[in-house]
């Protein structure tokens, strides 16, 4: 099963290092992580997807409660928003733009750069979407991918 944890931590030197560290020594694998302030410069926000059942979610929500630095933990389900930045680099030759043009704008991605060899697109959206468009696009050759990792809130107030 795979869980999302919003992990609000004081920004600080060495707090990541911290979490990851813990995850490391108990041998639990992150698929995903990002981190950036919040609306207080003094807070940074984690958001931590990784896999396991309810024990391990579990363990891994009282071990970070117990850090000085952690100063909330939340674990995120079916009421949250989440999104996923992708910059990916495709092989594009001039017959193929404007398939490949048509499938950006049905996935609702961004033309960032063109040159003679190469189109670089932008997209945000949910994971799988972001797993649709590279297989979409994975015909004409990818030649670099730059993903951010899933960010999400809670829905609501």
């Amino acid at each position: 099963m795979k869980y999302t944890l919003s992990v609000l931590v004081e920004n600080q030197p060495g707090v990541l290092s911290k979490v990851v560290s813990l995850f490391s020594r108990r041998g639990y694998n992150i698929d995903s992580l990002a981190v950036g302030t919040t609306e207080d410069p003094a807070v940074s926000r984690m958001t931590i997807v990784g896999q396991g059942d309810d024990r391990i979610l579990e363990q891994v929500e009282k071990q970070l409660n117990k850090m000085i630095p952690v100063i909330k933990v939340r674990s995120l389900g079916a009421g949250s928003v989440s999104a996923e930045l992708l910059l990916i680099k495709v092989g594009c030759e001039p017959q193929n733009f404007g398939e490949i043009h048509q499938i950006a704008t049905m996935m609702k991605a961004e033309v960032e750069d063109v040159s003679r060899s190469a189109v670089t697109l932008k997209f945000a959206g949910e994971h799988e979407k972001c797993e649709t468009l590279c297989g979409l696009l994975r015909p004409y050759g990818i030649r670099e991918i730059a993903r951010t990792g899933v960010i999400a809130l809670e829905r609501g107030t």
